[in-house]
């Protein structure tokens, strides 16, 4: 199974960026995207170190909540 994780930039060094999520910041590659298309505060999903998608806040906060419900759901079954 693979995941994206949605993810805000915060720094843009193209080909190369760094972003966060949850308080962990990662190392990403841009190359995946457009130098002109994306910009610091962006959301990206980020799949194997590479920004592979621009999405707005709202898809990112869904797919967030959507992990979490997921897990919530893992953590009951361990109970």
């Amino acid at each position: 199974m693979c995941v994206g994780v949605p993810m805000r930039l915060v720094e843009i060094d193209y080909p190369f960026g760094v972003a966060e999520a949850k308080g962990v910041r990662r190392n990403i590659g841009l190359q995946l995207l457009p130098e002109g298309e994306i910009k610091i505060g962006d959301y990206v999903i980020v799949h194997v170190g590479f920004a592979i998608e621009k999405l707005d806040k709202r898809e990112a906060d869904e797919i967030w909540k959507g992990y979490e419900e997921l897990l919530g759901l893992m953590e009951e079954g361990d109970a």
